[in-house]
């Protein structure tokens, strides 16, 4: 049986496809007597105190009729395992929402790279991209938009969205929009001038690499965590190419090395919440990529303006490439590859001017 507890009943039962409906002021009347006799009971314990209080108060009151032939529940199973697993493999019509919300986050990010320009504040990029999202019939973001310019680029949860945009540095914006219930999250990073200088470039081309080759390999058969060894070799060849890392690669790897100036993982779930539910082990292993997954990209390399072990011309940068990417029966589809992130694409809709 699927029930429904609602403060309303009229016509609940058809769209929620419930068996039935009840007055929310009666579950304590209706509750004991539908778990009553049952073999097992699918509640998620832990999640809300009081409600666990409750049911466990239910389940004594039958236990104190056993004598009369009552028979409580036999065993309470949790629901969320059931649940998550059924959210992440997305159906066509669930894709068909998230594409669109892509391509509306897309056009937020292509709006925001055609309009920046020196002396703007952050908040006002942030505000542009909003504006997009909400034209487009996508009322809210999906999370707090991260708009950070120079060195608040490499504060990872960065959403104060109020400084400066100064000429010379870089600007990172991770933002996306919520569309009927399914989230977009897009990460890209751009010069507020209009053109990368020489460090900038060689860093950013590095983190393009490491998402090209993690989105090589995320397709079935490949395990969740192949994505992201990708990226961290990518970017630790590339760290010690430039100096910026010492050692054999190998060893720096198994050192994570990296972790200086990369320090979190390749991505996540996605789909009706950002950071969405999942598990990424199963039975101890790293879960096998299959169709219907939606998975983030998006490496990065961030140098702290204090890190005063590495050459003054590289601190301060921050830089991340995010897209969103959905597993295919014969590879993957990038969902976001509307907006531009090679050096040269950028450079070329910069100087295209504002919207």
């Amino acid at each position: 049986m699927f029930l429904v507890t609602l403060p309303w009943l009229s016509d609940a039962c058809t769209e929620y496809e419930a068996d039935d409906a009840f007055p929310i002021d009666d579950i304590d009347d209706i509750l004991p007597g539908l778990i009553e006799g049952r073999e097992r009971v699918y509640y998620a314990m832990g999640k809300d105190s009081e409600f666990d209080k409750q049911v466990m108060d239910w389940v004594n009151a039958i236990r104190a009729k056993v004598r009369s032939g009552a028979t409580p529940p036999g065993e309470f199973l949790d629901l969320n395992h059931f649940l998550h697993d059924m959210r992440l493999y997305k159906s066509a019509s669930e894709l068909r929402v998230m594409r669109e919300a892509a391509e509306i986050s897309a056009r937020a990010h292509v709006r925001a790279m055609k309009i920046c320009k020196p002396g703007m504040m952050e908040y006002q990029l942030e505000a542009e991209i909003l504006h997009e999202f909400g034209m487009s019939g996508a009322r809210a973001p999906a999370y707090n938009s991260i708009v950070g310019g120079g060195k608040n680029a490499c504060v990872l949860h960065y959403i104060d969205n109020s400084a400066v945009l100064k000429s010379g540095d870089l600007v990172l914006i991770d933002a996306g929009c919520e569309l009927d219930n399914y989230a977009a999250d897009i990460t890209r990073t751009f010069p507020i001038n209009g053109r990368f200088s020489a460090e900038q470039k060689i860093l950013y081309n590095i983190v393009l690499r490491a998402q090209e080759a993690a989105i090589a390999v995320a397709k079935p058969g490949y395990h969740w965590n192949e994505p992201h060894n990708a990226t961290v070799r990518v970017i630790t060849e590339g760290l010690v190419e430039i100096g910026l890392l010492e050692g054999e690669v190998d060893e720096l790897i198994a050192q994570e090395a990296h972790r200086e100036f990369y320090m979190h993982r390749a991505g996540h779930w996605l789909g009706m919440d950002v950071h969405d539910v999942g598990d990424y082990k199963v039975g101890g292993e790293w879960r096998v990529l299959e169709p219907g997954m939606v998975l983030t990209i998006e490496p990065g390399i961030y140098i702290a303006p204090d890190n005063e072990r590495v050459a003054k011309k590289w601190r301060g940068i921050g830089i991340r490439i995010e897209d969103d990417v959905a597993i295919t029966k014969d590879g993957n589809e990038v969902l976001t590859k509307d907006v531009p992130k090679t050096v040269e694409h950028i450079e070329a809709l910069m100087a295209g001017g504002s919207v």
